[in-house]
């Protein structure tokens, strides 16, 4: 409704980053909107639809159990209190006043300490834990995981993302290997990942994706797991969950998008690729541009437009490039994680071919413009 950006004086946005949350995450497909209309239009029994909604969404997984929460930021916070709570009716209602005798660290490798748009830290302090990490910022080893554990250990935790340090750490895997054997739960963080069993076959307890990432849903997230874990996590809405809590068109909607996204075709890597190649072609006949493909650091079927400056050619600092065709009139967005190497990346999953000419067009002017004063 192109309304909607006129009532509020809101500017319209070509999203070439990816789903990313300051934009809105991603575009549900019309029987998950119909799906959350009918939800806010009805009435439920909140917890029979929370366990039914779970155990349809486990059944379709094949993994013991499921939850629905507010955002994969939620669920690291309410799986963080279900490791420390557990049964503990004392503790669900004085979690942040647990004596420190009650285990509350939570493990992770230290490339994985990191800000995804709020820092994980926050999130597992909010859950009750506090943040221990093992290893170094450029590795961490099985054994360098397993010497972080202590008595006070509540879990291990895995961020896998493209946010994190790739090169010498472990993998799921292996992490899942140290957390049985010191009998620990591990935790892992695959908010936009794409495989939704991977991780739990792997051997990790509780495992949290972002519902409107790659599954296309509206503003929610999944936590699946270990029936014992997930319960625990369910007690949350009692507890710090109450102040995250997912609502009915929540629920029913991911949990469309979820039997959806399971039997929908996925646009390939190599569909990406094609679909991007006129707007690379057209790049690289600008001067001081250069463009190719790349692929997604964290090893995802994901292809992007990788596009590096040469700042003495094009008259700009790419840092502020990038924000110049934020603010113009159409606000176009970028992965801008390297722009001070003087590199941005453009993903095309969101991008029509004629916004990825707009985009090339308001490249092209700014560098022929010269850098404003």
């Amino acid at each position: 409704m192109s309304s909607i950006y006129e009532k509020y004086d809101l500017k319209q946005v070509i999203n070439a980053s990816g789903r990313m949350t300051i934009l809105g995450v991603s575009t549900p497909s019309a029987d998950v909107v119909d799906t959350v209309s009918y939800g806010l239009n009805h009435y439920f029994e909140m917890k029979d639809l929370v366990n039914k909604t779970g155990a349809y969404i486990a059944k379709l997984l094949d993994v013991e159990s499921a939850v629905v929460v507010s955002c994969a930021s939620a669920g690291i916070a309410q799986s963080v209190a279900a490791v420390i709570v557990k049964d503990n009716d004392w503790l669900l209602e004085n979690l942040h006043a647990a004596p420190l005798s009650v285990p509350h660290d939570i493990v992770v490798p230290k490339g994985h300490n990191v800000n995804f748009g709020a820092p994980v830290g926050t999130m597992v302090a909010l859950g009750g834990g506090r943040l221990i990490e093992a290893g170094y910022s450029n590795e961490c080893s099985p054994e360098q995981l397993a010497a972080a554990i202590t008595p006070t250990t509540a879990a291990l935790m895995y961020i896998k993302s493209h946010h994190c340090v790739q090169k010498s750490h472990l993998s799921v895997e292996q992490a899942a290997v140290v957390a049985r054997k010191h009998g620990i739960p591990l935790i892992v963080d695959a908010a936009a990942e794409e495989d939704l069993q991977c991780y739990y076959q792997m051997g990790a307890d509780l495992v949290i994706y972002s519902g409107a990432k790659a599954i296309e849903g509206p503003t929610s997230g999944l936590v699946i797991g270990r029936t014992q874990y997930v319960e625990w996590v369910k007690r949350q809405s009692n507890g710090i969950g109450r102040a995250m809590k997912v609502g009915k068109e929540g629920i029913l909607g991911l949990t469309q998008a979820i039997e959806n996204y399971l039997v929908q075709p996925k646009t390939t890597g190599a569909e990406m690729v094609a679909n991007m190649t006129p707007f690379i072609d057209n790049l690289n006949t600008l001067n001081g541009v250069t463009a190719r493909v790349v692929w997604d650091a964290a090893g995802r079927d994901i292809a992007r437009a990788e596009i590096k400056f040469d700042e003495a050619v094009t008259g700009w600092p790419t840092g502020e490039l990038v924000q110049a065709l934020k603010t113009g009139d159409i606000a176009i967005y970028f992965r801008g994680y390297k722009a001070n190497e003087g590199i941005i990346e453009a993903d095309v999953r969101s991008v029509s071919a004629d916004q990825l000419h707009i985009i090339f067009s308001a490249i092209q002017a700014l560098i022929s413009g010269g850098k404003r004063a």
